[in-house]
């Protein structure tokens, strides 16, 4: 999730059934979640009259139809889900069937370049073919002017700037910040290793999915000369050693307990979490962004 500059909302389920009512400036895309319950429902909003039906059992499998924008998302889904779920099936699938996603994104993006649903693609693809900041780039300016000016074309722009700031190849800047029992611990204490650097938070809902992925790529790794060092975007120190716990998470954790002003995240520009930094021995960015499928598989290309 990125930094917030948004307005959560909120209804009760009367009789089985809730009403939510709003405008959007441009068509925006958004999370319905239920309470007391892990998963959500992605949602485009045009200001059309959207009707969801099912149970909230279903979770994504939720029924949604009237938004134009929404059944172009679903579409878009279908095309990629095939690839999606092979990847689950098997992080460390061939490199041709990434490449494939990634041309499917590719593709739908050059297509549809007044799409408002197109900057979510560009995060799709960035995610797939996770380093390619030049065209990631390229892809992005290939949009129109009313699609640049939408919250979420915004999100696109920062994580540009996050890539123009540590590019692949880069050597990262050193930095400490204090670890679980209050001790300072430094980047460079871990020179000589494969490192990924990794910005979480207890809050963040897609970081608590994304960890049982790291975990298992740490566990596999560990004694190939890598490890995860954390760094938390917590505020409540209590939550954060918590999260540790509860995720199992066994690496080395360091915060300053500022949340979103955390300074090494001021210093590495990063604008949203779960993000990372893949560096090698000598501090050298080796790939950015590895989530799910595309962790292993870099890792494993890397480390072997």
């Amino acid at each position: 999730m990125h930094k917030p500059a948004y307005l959560k909302t909120q209804a009760a389920i009367n009789n089985n059934k809730f009403i939510l009512k709003g405008k959007v400036e441009t068509p925006d895309f958004k999370i319905l979640q239920f309470s007391g319950h892990p998963y959500y429902i992605p949602l485009f909003l045009d200001n059309s009259n959207i009707k969801i039906t099912g149970t909230k059992e279903m979770g994504e499998k939720l029924k949604v139809i009237g938004s134009p924008s929404h059944s172009e998302f679903a579409h878009f889904n279908s095309l990629i889900e095939p690839y999606q779920n092979l990847f689950l099936e098997n992080p460390a699938y061939d490199s041709a069937a990434f490449a494939n996603a990634g041309k499917i994104c590719e593709d739908f993006i050059t297509q549809n370049p007044t799409s408002f649903i197109t900057p979510l693609v560009l995060v799709r693809y960035n995610q797939i073919m996770a380093g390619d900041d030049i065209k990631f780039e390229k892809l992005f300016n290939r949009l129109s002017a009313d699609v640049k000016n939408t919250p979420l074309a915004s999100y696109v722009k920062e994580l540009i700037l996050e890539a123009k700031k540590h590019p692949v190849g880069s050597i990262m800047p050193e930095f400490s910040q204090p670890d679980t029992a209050g001790n300072m611990i430094s980047l460079a204490s871990l020179k000589g290793k494969y490192v990924l650097i990794d910005f979480w938070a207890s809050w963040c809902r897609p970081c608590r999915q994304e960890n049982p992925n790291v975990v298992a790529a740490y566990n596999k790794f560990k004694d190939k000369n890598f490890t995860v060092f954390g760094i938390s975007l917590d505020k409540a120190k209590q939550a954060w050693v918590s999260a540790i716990k509860m995720d199992n998470l066994t690496w080395q954790h360091v915060s300053d307990l500022k949340g979103w002003s955390n300074e090494v995240a001021q210093q590495y520009q990063v604008f949203s979490i779960p993000q990372n930094f893949l560096i090698d021995p000598d501090g050298k960015v080796v790939a950015k962004n590895l989530k799910g499928a595309s962790l292993e598989r870099v890792l494993s290309k890397t480390l072997q």
